[in-house]
């Protein structure tokens, strides 16, 4: 199993930053990918950023050129660096991995709101 804690969200007005942590423990050497999910009310649960085990990622056209995920595996970290923020980015955001098996873990989500 794994294990993901989620923090760094919070309140920030729009054009702002935030970034949001991700730490893994547990079996960490079978996780192939590690991503950023986010949910707004109403709507599906959407990707918005991945990163594989080799370094590839992946973003939704939508935070493209404004979200920048990156990892630190000696803490065992996915961090999701968010800027230009706009009030469409409102969502609970939610850190997932993917094992080399195909188990598939998620953390307990956080919340980031962007308003004025």
């Amino acid at each position: 199993q794994v294990q993901l804690v989620e923090s760094g969200g919070g309140l920030v007005q729009p054009g702002g930053s935030l970034r949001l942590s991700c730490a893994a423990s547990g079996n960490i050497f079978s996780i192939y990918r590690m991503g950023w999910y986010r949910q707004a009310p109403g709507k599906a649960r959407e990707l918005v950023a991945a990163i594989t085990s080799a370094g590839n990622t992946d973003y939704a056209d939508s935070v493209k050129g404004r979200f920048t995920i990156s990892r630190d595996n000696a803490k065992n970290t996915v961090y999701l660096q968010m800027n230009s923020l706009k009030p469409e980015d409102t969502a609970v955001y939610y850190c997932d991995s993917v094992l080399v098996q195909g188990n598939r873990y998620w953390g307990q989500g956080t919340q980031v709101t962007v308003s004025s």
